[in-house]
């Protein structure tokens, strides 16, 4: 049995394979150059143009860019809830999907996941709805898309609103539809790991003009004239420095997308053979922008914890992350001001997942390094 590395023994790789890998054309760096040198760097023409080409990429009516995937979100929350509302959230996602329903004076309400695809279950959904729930928050987590026919639905008969939190969804499309494409609110990030980035950032996507509208005042201070303030609003503005970097990498979206989809598939293909791990589960009717590549151990099969695979693996040179190594439904912050309902299956998923490289620079020599790394840790702590 070969030594494993973190044991003193030969790394797979002799460099290491990010999780994630941002890359900038030159043309990026010149037209970031270019706003730098005209001074202009505020919200502006660039930042128009983004909105508009983003819209028409997602095949929404309106498009609304801010400074980050948590200030779409505060947006969206604050736009369509009043204090006490209830909004409907999975317990397995990033922090801000809740937080911000806190911050907009709502009640987060934690509905529990699918275990193999790990995205809201629309059964669990319909047993945490009271006459309170204004919303429901869809997260399309890892790139994968949620059930939105059973959701919508759901919303339809309950007259509840749909929040889409796309965050990690660029280019998620669920029977040939875009994620962004809904009527009422798609939420974007454009933080570095994700599919697109623009250093930090986010959209809001929308096919209701007023909601749109109410978007753009929010964003910026409320003001719909020169200090002329009609709203309360926030400084969620996005910059021309980041609308320059976002244009671009939206023009490469559709290249980087098909590459993430090929090394999505070669690594769904390959994993599916080594025993005690499962690649998340993807729906015939979803076609995944691959955000994130993550997998679940079945623990009863290896003598280690996840952890210890985890570190295992980064010692052989593969960098790898644990999204999310709590549910929101145990997360100190919250617990400290609710008392959620148990979340059982996003508890233990949160005990088994990882995630590991996936980016479209990846080469076929990196693929085959760290198909070869998760064999050998695996082989290394087989039970």
């Amino acid at each position: 049995m070969e030594k494993l590395a973190i044991f003193g023994g030969e790394p797979v790789s002799k460099k290491i394979i990010p999780i994630a890998k941002p890359f900038f054309s030159d043309k990026t760096i010149k037209d970031v150059s270019d706003v730098l040198k005209s001074g202009f760097i505020r919200q502006g023409p660039r930042t128009r143009e983004f909105e508009e080409r983003f819209g028409e990429k997602v095949g929404a009516r309106y498009a609304c860019a801010v400074s980050t995937g948590t200030a779409a979100l505060h947006i969206a929350y604050l736009s369509t809830i009043n204090p006490g509302d209830e909004v409907i959230v999975p317990s397995f996602t990033f922090f801000a999907t809740a937080s911000m329903v806190l911050h907009s004076r709502g009640k987060p309400v934690f509905a529990d996941i699918d275990k193999e695809t790990f995205l809201i279950d629309p059964e669990d959904v319909l047993d945490k709805i009271t006459d309170r729930t204004k919303a429901v928050v869809p997260v399309h987590l890892f790139g994968n898309a949620a059930d939105m026919k059973a959701l919508n639905e759901i919303a339809e008969d309950h007259r509840l609103v749909i929040i889409n939190d796309s965050a990690q969804a660029h280019g998620t499309e669920y029977q040939e539809r875009d994620i962004g494409s809904y009527d009422t609110l798609n939420c974007y990030s454009f933080y570095p790991t994700k599919s697109m980035t623009t250093g930090e950032g986010g959209m809001i996507t929308t096919n209701d003009e007023k909601l749109w509208q109410l978007a753009k005042l929010l964003r910026s201070h409320g003001d719909d004239g020169r200090y002329h303030h009609v709203a309360l609003g926030l400084n969620y503005r996005m910059t021309e420095i980041s609308a320059a970097i976002g244009l671009n990498q939206l023009g490469e979206l559709e290249e980087n997308l098909a590459k993430r989809r090929r090394v999505g598939s070669i690594l769904r293909d390959s994993i599916k053979k080594i025993r005690g791990l499962t690649p998340q589960r993807i729906e015939d009717k979803v076609n995944p922008s691959y955000s994130y590549f993550s997998l679940t151990m079945d623990l009863s099969q290896f003598k280690c914890t996840r952890n210890q695979f985890v570190e295992a693996l980064r010692a052989e040179n593969i960098d790898c992350a644990v999204h999310y190594p709590l549910p929101l439904s145990k997360q100190p912050a919250i617990t400290a001001i609710m008392k959620p309902e148990a979340c059982p299956i996003s508890e233990d998923v949160s005990q088994r997942i990882f995630s590991i490289p996936m980016h479209p620079e990846l080469s076929d020599e990196d693929l085959r390094l760290i198909i070869r790394g998760i064999e050998k840790v695996s082989k290394y702590y087989y039970a």
